[in-house]
């Protein structure tokens, strides 16, 4: 029965697979069942840097021996409450403070609507003051991850209140969504530190570009535009070719590697960041952990296929009570 349902998934077409996914994210029952199995919990946890900061802080340290960048995510998103808005923050806080006591690199990123954007906006606004104010302090860097479309202008407004007190904070576009080239040009004129990225979110053609080469032809615009204009943009990429892109295009322009930066999500294509780091470029991995990672991997598993039948295969086969 289990084979039989993989296989009719399997012949789903991509975008039904990548719906079907992002549904099942919204089931947190399937999360106790995945950590349930040790097969599936190791699997899960070669993309989550564990559910702890202690068990992130080891991650970090391994990757930084190894030559790389490190950005910490803490997960959870889109949160109901003040107290756990709240709670959310008090956990950047702590993070922050372990960062710099250890030594490793002094970078997190997060979501507004984490911090209670759905809840208030003050209390979003009043939580990321209290991380921008430590990060200050510690000399840390704060990146305010993108969310879905309805939240773009919401959030460059926050950042643009914010960023004349607090340099030492970051935007970031999606080259999905049309109005992204009116958006780099003003955050390029406003001194920003951008990270660009392709987009993760369902949105409709009216708002983003529908079809994958005309999101690349954005993203390798977009990059070679940060290339030239931007502060220290970050491109966020797992394509090689856009990669191999930008680095043809910074070097017919003179553009030294110490301009600009690689990120990648911790636990996908490892061999092409060791390579980056091999070859001299800066290359920083999204190390992302918590108790909160069932969503953010199945995101993941929607995105890589094979992945997630490889995951469903495995929870499938190890349920409870099967014969």
């Amino acid at each position: 029965m289990a084979g039989r349902l993989v296989e009719a998934i399997r012949e789903l077409p991509g975008h039904l697979l990548r719906h079907l996914f992002i549904w099942l994210s919204r089931r947190r029952s399937l999360q106790r069942l995945a950590l349930s199995r040790g097969r599936t919990r190791g699997f899960v946890f070669r993309f989550v840097a564990g559910e702890t900061l202690d068990e992130a802080l080891t991650v970090l340290a391994r990757l930084k021996a190894a030559g790389f960048l490190t950005a910490v995510d803490i997960l959870g998103e889109s949160v109901t409450t003040a107290e756990a808005a709240e709670a959310a923050a008090d956990r950047y806080l702590v993070a922050l403070d372990a960062l710099a006591a250890r030594g490793l690199d002094p970078y997190v990123s997060l979501k507004l609507t984490q911090m209670g954007l759905a809840v208030d906006p003050d209390l979003c606004r009043r939580n990321l003051r209290r991380i921008l104010e430590r990060a200050a302090a510690t000399g840390a860097f704060v990146r305010i991850d993108m969310e879905d479309s309805s939240l773009t202008q919401t959030t460059l407004d926050l950042w643009r209140e914010l960023h004349a007190e607090f340099p030492g904070i970051g935007a970031v576009i999606q080259a999905y969504l049309r109005r992204s080239a009116a958006d780099v040009e003003a955050l390029i004129a406003e001194g920003a530190r951008v990270r660009l990225c392709k987009g993760a979110y369902d949105e409709p053609a009216s708002v983003a570009f529908p079809a994958k080469r005309e999101v690349d032809g954005s993203f390798r615009r977009l990059a070679e535009r940060l290339l030239v204009g931007g502060v220290h943009p970050a491109l966020a990429t797992h394509d090689e070719r856009l990669i191999e892109g930008a680095i043809a295009f910074a070097r017919r322009g003179g553009i030294g590697p110490e301009r600009f930066e690689f990120q990648m999500l911790y636990g996908v294509r490892r061999d092409l960041q060791e390579r980056l780091v091999r070859e001299g470029y800066r290359m920083r991995v999204y190390v992302p952990y918590g108790t909160e990672w069932y969503p953010y991997f199945m995101r993941r598993l929607a995105e890589r296929p094979a992945n997630a039948l490889f995951i469903l295969r495995s929870v499938l086969r190890d349920r409870p009570g099967r014969s």
